[in-house]
């Protein structure tokens, strides 16, 4: 396979990570105006690993007593801190041996969604912009633009120079990653990390993936 297109969070480093790292710029942040009698950082780390985890934030202002206007105004600035801050990852081992692997014989590329800024900054953390021939976060054109929207893989493809059957897409979440790729005849690659946040989501309903594997050290470019 000519192409490989590689998703960001859960495939190329643990996302896991990144949240911690933004946890912690949060509780540096406020847990002193917020005065509250736990650690603020062991108590976002635990909620992660609970039904709450969307909702970390609201938990813990309501913990704190805090509502009404001023807690709207913290909550929007918490989330602006977990988004924008300098975060501490790093590639998985086997994701910086396959970036390594396929440079020579290969263009490499990335699609990712999420807020535009904190996906700039986390490639940016990993340094893939050197590493890469083409990077497209999908939030340039708007939310609505995330996948399963095809226009990134329609682009990737034309921006690359090579068919979509010349392509492939490695990616962690069988929800949603596929959908697009597959319809437009993309190889489509599963990665199905221990612990990985979406290891259990099921895939959507007529995707195809051609290939499961729990390491990008067995990918292969057939």
């Amino acid at each position: 396979m000519p192409a490989i297109v590689f998703d960001l969070d859960d495939t190329l480093y643990p996302e896991r990570d990144f949240v911690f790292s933004a946890y912690r710029a949060v509780a540096d942040a406020f847990a002193r105006p917020l005065h509250v009698p736990f650690d603020l950082l062991q108590r976002m780390q635990e909620l992660f690993d609970t039904p709450d985890r969307g909702r970390v934030f609201n938990v813990i202002l309501a913990q704190a007593g805090v509502t009404g206007p001023r807690a709207d105004a913290l909550l929007a600035d918490m989330i602006a801190t977990y988004r924008t801050h300098e975060p501490r990852i790093r590639l998985h081992p086997d994701a910086d041996h396959a970036l390594t692997r396929f440079r020579a014989g290969h263009r490499l590329g990335l699609i990712s969604d999420g807020p535009l800024e904190m996906q700039k900054n986390k490639v940016g953390a990993l340094g893939l912009p050197d590493r890469l021939d083409e990077i497209i976060l999908t939030d340039q054109w708007g939310r609505e633009f995330w996948k399963p929207h095809p226009r990134a893989f329609e682009e990737m493809s034309q921006r690359l120079g090579l068919p979509p059957d010349q392509c492939a897409y490695v990616a962690d979440n069988p929800a949603k990653d596929f959908v697009a790729p597959a319809s437009l005849g993309w190889r489509t690659v599963c990665i199905r990390r221990p612990g990985g946040i979406y290891a259990d989501q099921k895939p959507a309903r007529g995707t195809r993936i051609d290939q499961v594997i729990e390491s990008l050290n067995v990918l292969v470019s057939r």
